[in-house]
C-alpha cells in the first residue's frame, strides 16, 4: 500500500496517476489525510492523559508519606478519571486506526511513466515481436492433440473435480515435468535460489503481496483453518520476507519456486476457456527478487530479458506487451505480459506476466532493508514474474511443433523428454 508520507508529499501526484489506472482517488485520499489527522491527534491526547495520569500516580505515595491524605485522595480521585478518559480514547484510536487502515489499502499502487492509457488489454502496447510463424500441414487444436495422443484427459478431470482441473498422462505428464525441470535448472543457472513453499497461506500473506482484500473471490478458501490456495508462487514466497529487516548486501535476493496454483476465475466461460487457455488448477515456475530501490527497474528489465531467453528458447513466436493502466493490476508500477502466439487457435496467448511493484507490497510486508550509514530502515521494493506458466505453454508447443508423423519435442526439453517425437 502507499505510505502516508509519500500521500501527504505527493496529493496531487497519487491523484492525477491513478487517473491512468481509471482510478478516482480525490475524495479516498481526502479520507485518508483526514482521518490520519484524526488519528494523530486523538494519539496526542492519549499520550498526554497517560503521561499525566503516570506523573499523578508518582506523587499520591509521596502526599501520603508526607500526611497529606486530602491531596493524597484528590490525586486518587483524578487519576480514576484518568484512567476512564484513557480507555475512551484507546477505544477511539483504535476505531481511528482501523478506519485508516480500511481506507489507505483501497489506494492502488501508482504507476509508472511508462504506463500508457487505456481501460482493457486492447489498449496495451506491444513493444517487440519476434519468431517465425509455424506453417502447419496438419492444424488440430491442442485439445484434440492432446486426445489424439493420450496426453490429457480434461473429460476424466471434469469427473473427478470439475472444469478446469486436467488430468495429464503419458508422455504429457512428462512435458510438464521436462519443462518444469527445464524452467527451474534454467533460473538457478541464472542466480535464483530455489524454494519449495506452502501451497496454502494465511490471511496476513494474502495482504502482504495485496490478494486481500483485493481478489477474495478468485482465491479458494478454506474457511474451517481460514487459509488460502495460492494462485501463484508469488504470495508465500515474497511472505518470505514478511516482517524482515536486509542488510543492503542482501541485495540482490532472488527466489524461484514451482508451485500448482489454483484460481477460481470466477465468470470464466466461452471459447477462451477451452483446453488449456483458462484452468483452476495449473502450474508454474515463478521468479521473485527483491531489490534495492535504486536497482528496481533495471531488475525489471533483467527479469523480461531472462523470461524473453525462455521463450525463445522454446521456438515460440512471442510479443512482448507493455500494460496500459486499465490492464495493470491493483498492485502493479509496471507490468510487461509475454503472449506466444497459437498456430491452430490463430490467436495469442498468455504465458507470463513480469511486474515491479516497487514499495507497495513491501509497505503491506513490513519489508525493509538497512543501509551501512543510515540510521533508519527504507522499504526494499518487489518485484515477480511467471518464469514461465505451462498450460498455455503446453498448448502452443502441441499446436506449433505438430506434424503428420507426430508432435516434434523442442530440442532444449528432448534431455529431459528421453525422446524427440511424441507419436
Amino acid at each position: 500500500m502507499l505510505t502516508i508520507k509519500f500521500l501527504r508529499e505527493n496529493t496531487d501526484l497519487v491523484v492525477n496517476r491513478l487517473k491512468i489506472k481509471n482510478f478516482d482517488a480525490q475524495e479516498i485520499v481526502a479520507k485518508v489525510i483526514q482521518t490520519d489527522d484524526l488519528r494523530k491527534e486523538t494519539q496526542t491526547k492519549l499520550d498526554n492523559c497517560l503521561a499525566e495520569s503516570n506523573s499523578i500516580s508518582k506523587q499520591i505515595g509521596i502526599l501520603f508519606r508526607e500526611g497529606k491524605v486530602e491531596e493524597a485522595n484528590k490525586a486518587k480521585e483524578k487519576t480514576g478519571s484518568l484512567k476512564v478518559e484513557s480507555k475512551e480514547l484507546t477505544e477511539q484510536l483504535n476505531r481511528v486506526e482501523k478506519e485508516f487502515s480500511e481506507l489507505i489499502v483501497q489506494l492502488p499502487n501508482i504507476p509508472h511513466e511508462l504506463v500508457p492509457a487505456g481501460k482493457s488489454e486492447e489498449d496495451n502496447v506491444t513493444i517487440k515481436e519476434d519468431g517465425v510463424f509455424p506453417e502447419l500441414k496438419v492444424n488440430l487444436p491442442h485439445w484434440e492433440l492432446a486426445k489424439k495422443y493420450d496426453l490429457i484427459d480434461f473429460e476424466l478431470g471434469n469427473k473427478i473435480t470439475g472444469a478446469g482441473f486436467p488430468v495429464y498422462k503419458g508422455k504429457g505428464a512428462k512435458l510438464q515435468r521436462a519443462l518444469i525441470s527445464f524452467f527451474l535448472d534454467k533460473a538457478i543457472e541464472n542466480g535464483y535460489h530455489e524454494v519449495i513453499p506452502p501451497l496454502l497461506v494465511n490471511e496476513d500473506s494474502g495482504f502482504g503481496t495485496g490478494q486481500l482484500p483485493d481478489k477474495e473471490g478468485q482465491m479458494y478458501h478454506a474457511t474451517v483453518d481460514n487459509l488460502y490456495l495460492i494462485p501463484t508462487a508469488e504470495v508465500p514466497v515474497t511472505n518470505i520476507f514478511r516482517d524482515v529487516i536486509l542488510n543492503e548486501n542482501d541485495f540482490p535476493v532472488k527466489k524461484v519456486a514451482y508451485t500448482p496454483c489454483f484460481r477460481r476465475e470466477a465468470g470464466s466461460y466461452g471459447k477462451d476457456v477451452r483446453g488449456l487457455n483458462r484452468l483452476h488448477q495449473f502450474d508454474k515456475v515463478e521468479i521473485v527478487q527483491v531489490r534495492h530501490p535504486k536497482e528496481s527497474y533495471q531488475a525489471l528489465d533483467e527479469m523480461v530479458n531472462y523470461v524473453e531467453s525462455l521463450v525463445q528458447s522454446l521456438n515460440l513466436p512471442y510479443r512482448i506487451l507493455r500494460l496500459c493502466g486499465g490492464d495493470l493490476s491493483f498492485t502493479s508500477a509496471l507490468t510487461y505480459d509475454f503472449e506466444v502466439y497459437s498456430a491452430a487457435q490463430e490467436k495469442w496467448l498468455e504465458v507470463s506476466s513480469v511486474s515491479n511493484f516497487i514499495d507497495y507490497q513491501a509497505n503491506r510486508l513490513k519489508l525493509r532493508f538497512k543501509e551501512k550509514a543510515a540510521k533508519k530502515t527504507k522499504l526494499a521494493h518487489t518485484l515477480n514474474g511467471s518464469a514461465l506458466a505451462l498450460p498455455r505453454i503446453v498448448a502452443a508447443l502441441l499446436e506449433n511443433n505438430q506434424t503428420e508423423n507426430g508432435i516434434k519435442i523442442p530440442e532444449v526439453l528432448v534431455p529431459y523428454m528421453g525422446f524427440e517425437m511424441i507419436d
